[in-house]
């Protein structure tokens, strides 16, 4: 089974701990790398700055971003992510604690891969987290360089 690294922009301390959580309970030994916002979160995709050492800041496979973020929030990363060719083709999943319609609709339109309302529970994060490492590691993912 291929390894992919995970890249997660959350500004919430409670959630990040609840994924890191997530992803040690469901086993799943990828790397999981995060980010406090989607500033962060590009400049990550970048290569820029403390995020140029790859050893240290694997490029990721699979990106989590949460929609409501200071700086910079999940529509505006996934708008930087159609702007840029070399990297609008990794997948994007929305987790957000809105279930609005015209929230989900806006993150599809703006290239989101999925969308999933934070669960209420810590079992259902985990069934995510499992459910959505399954999937893309199952599946093939366009190769791309090392910075977008």
């Amino acid at each position: 089974m291929k390894t992919l690294t995970f890249l997660v922009a959350e500004n919430d301390p409670n959630d990040i701990a609840l994924l890191q959580k997530a992803f040690q309970s469901t086993r799943i030994d990828s790397p999981v790398r995060f980010c406090e916002n989607g500033e962060e979160l590009i400049q990550y995709l970048k290569g820029d700055g403390k995020f140029s050492d790859r050893e240290q800041y694997p490029f990721p496979r699979v990106l989590i971003t949460d929609l409501k973020m200071p700086r910079c929030g999940g529509f505006e990363v996934l708008q930087w992510l159609q702007n840029n060719p070399k990297c609008n083709v990794i997948p994007c999943i929305v987790m957000s604690n809105s279930d609005a319609d015209k929230d989900v609709e806006r993150a599809f339109k703006l290239g989101a891969t999925a969308y999933f309302r934070k669960p209420d529970s810590f079992t259902k994060l985990c069934e995510i987290v499992r459910l959505n490492w399954n999937y893309w590691t199952e599946s093939l993912l366009p190769t791309r360089s090392e910075v977008c």
